[in-house]
């Protein structure tokens, strides 16, 4: 059932491992709101299945809350932060624009006309979904600070990791490689012109690795490519799984640096200067580049998302950011 100026219809997961579209009552837009009636959303495929999964571990409720949220952890919850829209109703200056907003899955919905930006003209709708990945990818980056001229390499060619890869290889002078066990990546990295490797062929000696697998055994893979005095960050994101750190061998004698990047926070790097804000309008102005198309690997209509999510929870080779079209 789509929904109408009066209602609306969203994705929720009831319980761990099911999902049920829901209609219920819309509000209309107050004079600071926007109304907006979606064209299409993306799945973060990582993030969202634990949450599908219920793996959100109980201490990081409160934390791993998105914006606009209903519902708790494990469920039933509305859960989801990569909706690109028209506005129907609101200020002048942005009614009929395609908008972004962090928004879980549904097909029309009210929120402060704050939280949404324009979608530059330059980006088309099925690559604006993007954007709260890129946002995250930019954050990465500013976490990471990479010289000109780097050795890089990414551990795991998700979606994170291959907007950083990407981000990365814009650096002038830098060599990037992005890493990760699944040999059809290739494809992906070759698209998005970095080089790719499977963790026994990617060599070492690198001046900074960034690891984004979400897998224990890609954070021992980042260790061994860091060469001496590197730093190392760790961008995945674990859920309530215990991660055993091979913080022996190579890492006091080559006296690496483990950082932690989390997009919550601006990084330090910009932090007195950048806001939250401006940090997504870049990575929205970053999606221009045609290349990031290879990122979107499958679409299904709305009226499916309850199957398509169970499907995506479990990690089917070679699915990057699945679309929603509505």
């Amino acid at each position: 059932m789509t929904g109408s100026a009066q209602a609306a219809t969203a994705f929720w997961v009831v319980e761990p491992g099911r999902g049920e579209l829901r209609t219920a009552p819309l509000a209309p837009p107050g004079p600071d709101e926007v109304l907006v009636r979606t064209l299409a959303s993306g799945i973060s495929r990582g993030t969202e299945s634990l949450v599908f999964r219920g793996r959100v571990p109980p201490a990081l409720h409160a934390q791993m809350r998105c914006p606009f949220q209903d519902g708790d952890f494990p469920g039933p919850v509305k859960y989801g932060y990569a909706a690109v829209g028209i506005v129907e109703r609101g200020p002048p200056a942005l009614e009929g624009r395609r908008v972004f907003c962090l928004h879980p899955h549904q097909d029309r919905f009210v929120v402060p006309a704050a939280a949404v930006l324009p979608v530059p003209d330059a980006v088309p709708t099925g690559r604006a979904v993007l954007a709260a990945n890129a946002e995250t990818a930019v954050n990465l980056l500013w976490d990471a600070l990479p010289a000109v001229g780097a050795r890089i390499a990414v551990v795991g060619a998700g979606v994170v990791g291959c907007l950083a890869a990407w981000l990365a290889a814009r650096i002038p002078g830098t060599d990037v490689v992005l890493v990760d066990t699944d040999p059809g990546r290739a494809a992906v990295a070759a698209a998005l012109g970095v080089g790719f490797a499977g963790p026994e062929d990617a060599g070492g000696g690198r001046d900074l690795v960034i690891h984004a697998s979400g897998d224990p055994a890609g954070l021992a893979t980042s260790l061994g490519l860091a060469g001496f005095e590197a730093t190392v960050v760790e961008a995945s994101w674990y859920g309530d799984r215990l991660v055993p750190a091979p913080l022996g061998q190579w890492f006091h004698p080559g006296r690496l640096r483990l950082v932690s990047s989390q997009v919550g926070e601006v990084a330090p790097s910009m932090r007195a200067r950048r806001s939250h804000a401006d940090r997504l309008a870049l990575a929205l102005d970053l999606l221009a580049c045609e290349r990031l198309d290879a990122l979107v690997t499958g679409e299904s209509p709305f009226a499916d998302l309850p199957a398509a999510m169970a499907r995506l929870a479990g990690t089917p080779a070679g699915a990057l950011c699945h679309l929603v079209r509505y």
